[in-house]
């Protein structure tokens, strides 16, 4: 990324610092955590720089050391800008949009994925047959074609035994758990409905310099193209979303919803969504999100049960008196719980697969862009089984191949119309 990216709500700055040695994917399996693991990040902007430091502060926790084996993006600035840290010789530092195939003919065990979601599909295939352990930043596709091949991917992970988690940290934070813990066990009753929010600004955007090719420019400006980071409803608000997924035990069924464009100043996505989630048998979710710089802002989650109601990681009201266990974590940072939960999985013979949990998510925003974007219902099952749906094969018109061929031709910079589309 151009410029530093965090987890809005939820980044910690974590100091970085390179360490030492090895282990081999071939290896890690039914053993306990080595005393040095190797690790390579592939996109070396506020993300990729954030995950590695978190990575590194989960290795501290499981009493490793993490030696830091490869560096790589698609612009060289970038990359010798991270390498000011971790000091890696030149032949380890790899730059190009193929840069993440030098990466995977590294002998590092864990490949940390942070570059434009778009890129994701294509990545985490190579690094599973390469037979890396995987942390995958969310999203992890811009389209339904992307999100089946992820899908496809995490099978072939389950059948080597690689552990794959996604950047969904609200799924390691311990209030968050507690409260689906305490909903499973019946605190408010059968969830009923709720509402899902990330209403807020504009992160970043990056205008268009003089000598930019079409390529850069829009990998540069990544967030504020849908081919790219799939709109925020998909890039950003999946967060949200996510938790009503996982606290209801199940994908929506289908999405009708609407959105638009006022004030955005570069790219082609919409300011705001509005979108109504079925999620079948009466239940319905309400999504919403919104980055419009001067505007009040509001991000997190709140449910309806049949007998009372919470807040996703907050107070719950009116509910009954219900055991549950006591959550014990590893640490209070649930950007770093993941990733102490990756490396503990990869090594202690239980790999954690997240590929189809983030998968679906992913598709279910998707889903919700699709129907704002076109104006028509969109049903779920259209993006994941009907391959006759005119939805099924839904592709951004500019894809992860296009950039390593040189290929790619600016799309529009004016954002779809409704009834149109």
């Amino acid at each position: 990324m151009e410029h530093p990216i965090p987890r809005r709500d939820f980044v910690s700055t974590l100091a970085l610092s390179g360490l030492a040695l090895a282990a081999s994917p071939s290896i890690l399996r039914g053993q306990s955590v080595p005393s040095k693991i190797k690790v390579a990040l592939i996109g070396c902007g506020g993300r990729g720089t954030g995950a590695l430091g978190q990575f590194i502060a989960a290795c501290k926790i499981l009493g490793a050391e993490a030696e830091v084996v490869a560096l790589a993006d698609a612009f060289e600035d970038r990359a010798k800008r991270l390498n000011d840290t971790y000091k890696l010789p030149a032949t380890k530092v790899f730059v190009g949009y193929d840069a993440y195939q030098k990466v995977m003919a590294t002998d590092c065990a864990f490949v940390l994925m942070a570059t434009p979601p778009a890129f994701r599909p294509v990545h985490f295939a190579a690094a599973v047959a390469a037979g890396k352990h995987c942390f995958v930043e969310k999203p992890v596709a811009v389209d339904p074609v992307g999100a089946r091949a992820i899908i496809a991917t995490g099978e072939e992970a389950k059948k080597k035994g690689l552990a794959v988690v996604a950047g969904t940290q609200r799924r390691h934070d311990a209030s968050y758990m507690k409260n689906k813990a305490l909903i499973d066990a019946g605190a408010i009753g059968a969830l009923r409905g709720g509402v899902v929010q990330w209403n807020g600004t504009v992160p970043w955007i990056r205008r268009r310099a003089k000598d930019d090719t079409d390529a850069d420019y829009m990998n540069r400006n990544w967030l504020n193209f849908t081919e790219l980071s799939g709109d925020h409803i998909v890039e950003q608000h999946i967060h949200n979303v996510d938790v009503a997924i996982w606290f209801l035990g199940r994908p929506p069924v289908s999405a009708l919803g609407f959105g638009g464009r006022a004030r955005r100043e570069t790219g082609n996505m919409f300011d705001f969504f509005s979108v109504d989630y079925d999620f079948g048998d009466g239940v319905r979710i309400h999504s919403q999100c919104r980055q419009i710089t001067g505007t009040s802002g509001r991000v997190g989650e709140f449910f309806t049960g049949a007998t009372g109601s919470c807040f996703g990681a907050g107070k719950m009201f009116g509910q009954k008196q219900v055991d549950i266990p006591a959550i014990k974590l590893d640490t209070d940072d649930s950007m770093v719980q993941e990733h102490v939960d990756l490396i503990r999985g990869a090594y202690n013979g239980k790999p954690v697969n997240d590929a189809r949990q983030i998968a679906e998510t992913n598709l279910a925003v998707i889903m919700g862009r699709i129907s704002a974007y076109t104006g028509e219902m969109v049903k779920f099952d259209d993006l994941l089984k009907h391959e006759k749906s005119p939805y099924y094969n839904f592709k951004a018109s500019v894809s992860p191949l296009d950039f390593e061929k040189g290929t790619v031709k600016l799309p529009t910079e004016a954002p779809s119309i409704p009834g149109k589309a």
